[in-house]
């Protein structure tokens, strides 16, 4: 006989928990974006090198290898977080940052074969950084255009969460993510666009309709970075990136979304404003 067992203390009080990492973390990323600089490269170069060290860390099963692989992930993301944040100050080429990537990744790859998925860490753990500091760079709307982005993917992410659970219905791509629905997504899709417009309007852009496309293509961003992780944990063997943040799990389970988000309005931001005007190309048309 199938007896239903009511949600009991553990499950609220993980709840709970998750609630407040979440709190904390969206805290600190509003501080650091508030006050932009080094410290903002900082913070995210930080952030950076733990998505990929989770990375190395899952993708190599074998010890020896997993610490060499997680050690030049590590090392290669530092450097390149650090030459893209201040290089400009330093007069050091934007160019330079990409190939010490490129060149990291193939050491992780050779350093953990045979598993040479190992080396996707470096550029995976690069896009969590590159993009939302190449936005906030901008010395006319970095600061707006990082809110825009985290408008956008803290909205999809809420919104996914609330509508799926309170409406349920059919799952979106089970195979890879049993709890995702297609109300769920639907739903972060009309919340996450609708939060960044309300930010972008606050903000003083008056052109608003390019934006609805933007916002609602960063939230289909966000799903398909989930998505991606989602098959990347099934093909490690891993339910978790990690355990870093208390109810959430690791960086990376955190990130897959935003960094897939943050690729995609930077290079709509680059495309059309340059290195030194990416925030400007993405909001303002």
């Amino acid at each position: 006989m199938n007896v239903a067992v009511a949600p009991g203390p553990r499950r609220t009080s993980e709840l709970a928990l998750r609630i407040v990492s979440g709190a904390v973390m969206a805290a600190a990323a509003l501080a650091v974006a508030w006050l932009g600089g080094p410290l903002f490269g900082l913070f995210w170069t930080l952030v950076g090198v733990a998505v990929g060290v989770e990375w190395a860390w899952l993708a190599t099963p074998e010890p020896k290898a997993r610490r060499n692989a997680a050690a030049i992930v590590a090392v290669t993301l530092g450097a390149a977080g650090a030459l893209f944040s201040v290089g400009s100050l330093l007069l050091f080429d934007y160019g330079l940052t990409l190939p010490l990537i490129a060149l990291g990744g193939l050491a992780a790859a050779f350093a953990a074969r045979p598993a040479y998925l190992a080396g996707a860490a470096a550029p995976y753990g690069a896009a969590t950084f590159l993009g939302v500091i190449l936005l906030r760079q901008d010395p006319s709307d970095g600061l707006l255009a990082t809110l825009w982005l985290f408008a956008a993917v803290w909205g999809a992410d809420i919104g996914a969460y609330a509508t799926g659970r309170t409406l349920g219905g059919p799952k979106l791509a089970p195979a890879l993510s049993p709890k995702k629905t297609w109300s769920g997504a639907i739903g972060g899709a009309v919340i996450g666009t609708g939060a960044s417009l309300l930010v972008a309007r606050l903000g003083g852009v008056e052109a608003l309709g390019p934006l609805v496309v933007l916002g609602f293509l960063a939230t289909v961003a966000t799903v398909v970075g989930d998505l991606f992780e989602s098959a990347m944990k099934r093909r490690f063997g891993a339910k978790d990136s990690g355990r870093i943040i208390p109810g959430h799990g690791g960086l990376m389970d955190r990130m897959d979304g935003f960094l897939v988000a943050a690729t995609l309005a930077a290079l709509v931001g680059l495309a059309r404003g340059g290195f030194d005007g990416a925030a400007q190309g993405l909001l303002r048309w």
